[in-house]
């Protein structure tokens, strides 16, 4: 009997799941494994958020809330909006799920038809291709290798718009590299899509609060103005938050596009949970006095292992602006030999080395979309970090 539905076949499990479970399994069967592999803050979620979630229980707020956010979630969106990115909506124009990839899924299967095409700059958010095959379209990658730090260029966009193309999507800082887009390659992107009102904008904006050097985050829809009726604006609590079990994004968009996306969740799963919806009332309106401390924190996790990755033979990173990722390249590995004579043919290869020689779990750049990299995730403790590297260090000075 056939089970599987046509679509699935094009879609493949995600690969930092996959590569955090096989870590977890090797931790149960007793084996000393880091795992660099999840992107998940190890800081607790702040007091006054769960006081808030505590305070939504205490209240019986455990009922059946609107399909796609309570009013005041959305009001207090709204507000972040305004107040964050100088943009404005109206709450009709607000979308809340179950993370912020039901979010972004919610929007591809509202919009795309076969044969719609979606921009995805490479390196790209493991999700982003399968989503637009799972929602029936297809993924258009373009490549943006390290000489232009990671990002998109005017000259690429315009070259890849077609008149099929449905979406381009824009991740800053950006997971897997870090890398951020100023408001001048915003706007030098936004002056291309001006011409093509057929294409719309998808800006994912998950870890706007976490910047390093004095970098500052731009979005879309604040630098161009003129594309507000074309942006979906996507955020979360999750990250900056450190609310990754809350389960909350959102969205500002268009006002026909809100709604239908709206439908589409209100036959999936209907409306995120309640009690996480009041925590991120709370989370949104509250203090974010806390994170210019955590930032700090990350900013010097980031700078111990990017000196370390540099210092280390075959290994190379780029300085990210922003999230909590490092994309180091590991070109300088393939071709070499493990102490068992194994050549090194690609950068799986090097991950599955350095998680059996290093035990150290890491996600090759592939999954990503260019080879030739490895990514880790420095959202963990310092102590753990430097172990992880000096492992790494190890094993790669044992290749030959």
């Amino acid at each position: 009997m056939q089970l599987l539905g046509h679509l699935l076949h094009a879609v493949k499990p995600s690969p930092t799941l996959a590569i955090t479970r096989q870590a977890a399994e090797l931790r149960r069967r007793g084996v000393d494994v880091i795992s660099l592999s999840a992107g998940e803050p190890d800081f607790p979620t702040p007091d006054h958020i769960n006081a808030a979630a505590k305070a939504a229980i205490d209240a019986g707020q455990t009922r059946y809330t609107d399909v796609d956010g309570t009013p005041e979630l959305k009001a207090a969106i709204v507000r972040k909006f305004q107040r964050e990115n100088g943009v404005t909506y109206d709450t009709s124009e607000i979308s809340v799920g179950t993370g912020g990839k039901q979010v972004l899924i919610n929007a591809l299967l509202a919009t795309l038809n076969p044969g719609d095409e979606v921009i995805i700059p490479a390196p790209y958010w493991v999700s982003y291709p399968d989503m637009v095959r799972l929602a029936g379209g297809t993924p258009v990658e373009v490549s943006c290798p390290a000489d232009q730090h990671f990002k998109i260029t005017s000259a690429q966009l315009q070259k890849a718009i077609t008149a099929r193309t449905k979406w381009v999507i824009l991740n800053s800082p950006s997971n897997p590299t870090g890398a951020g887009y100023s408001a001048t390659e915003l706007k030098e992107l936004g002056a291309v899509l001006l011409g093509h009102p057929q294409v719309y904008v998808l800006t994912d904006d998950m870890y706007e609060h976490l910047s390093y050097d004095g970098w500052v985050f731009s979005t879309m829809a604040s630098q161009v103005p003129a594309l507000r009726d074309r942006v979906l604006t996507v955020n979360g609590v999750s990250k900056a938050y450190s609310m990754t079990g809350w389960r909350i994004g959102y969205a500002g968009g268009p006002k026909d596009l809100i709604a239908a996306m709206a439908t589409i969740q209100s036959q999936t799963t209907s409306n995120p949970c309640a009690i996480s919806q009041a925590a991120a009332v709370a989370a949104l309106d509250g203090p974010i006095d806390f994170l210019a401390e955590r930032n700090e924190v990350f900013r010097q996790r980031r700078d111990l292992c990017l000196d370390a990755f540099n210092d280390t033979p075959g290994l190379m990173c780029r300085r990210p602006e922003g999230a909590f990722y490092l994309f180091p390249s590991c070109a300088g590995l393939i071709g070499r030999k493990t102490p068992a004579g194994v050549e090194l043919t690609n950068d799986v290869e090097v991950s599955r080395y350095l998680l059996e020689a290093a035990r150290v779990a890491v996600v090759p750049g592939s999954a990503f979309g260019l080879e030739g990299y490895f990514r880790i995730s420095f959202a963990t403790s310092t102590a753990v970090l430097e172990h992880a590297c000096s492992r790494i260090r190890q094993a790669c000075d044992q290749l030959v």
